[in-house]
């Protein structure tokens, strides 16, 4: 997969995962994935349900985001869910989690009011949540190649 730099390409890496999907190696089949994908996404726009304590989210976490930023990627637990949110079934059917993350891509896409703060990486503004988002979706695409 070349790598992701916008939304945009976001959004055409993902059609073209819909036209091929293909079967993840790890322990969430392809529709916990995009869920997973979409609940970052939303709640980055919506608030997180829960959030990391203050210290973490001043310090660990923007330091974390900063070396992912010079590494050009993140890396991360494939399967460690988003706290606080709700446990991804597996087995849901595929059209509906294609149709959830692309809605939230063009969702923060198009999206101008306040994001609320990351979980971990703390208040974020737009060019920085997008290249978060960037990387996490990449990140999970590791898992298709």
């Amino acid at each position: 997969m070349p790598p992701l730099d916008s939304i945009p390409q976001a959004l055409a890496a993902l059609r073209a995962l819909q036209a091929q999907p293909p079967t993840p190696r790890g322990r969430w089949d392809l529709a916990q994935v995009l869920h997973h994908l979409a609940q970052s996404i939303e709640y980055s726009m919506t608030g997180f349900p829960a959030l990391k304590p203050g210290w973490f989210r001043a310090s660990v976490g923007p330091l974390a985001f900063q070396v992912f930023g010079l590494r050009g990627r993140m890396s991360h637990g494939l399967d460690l869910p988003i706290p606080g949110a709700p446990a991804l079934a597996p087995g849901q059917p595929m059209a509906p989690a294609f149709e959830r993350l692309t809605k939230a891509l063009q969702d923060f896409e198009a999206f101008t009011g306040p994001l609320q703060p990351h979980f971990a990486y703390g208040a974020l503004a737009k060019p920085a949540y997008t290249r978060a988002h960037i990387f996490h979706i990449a990140d999970h695409w590791r898992e298709f190649e």
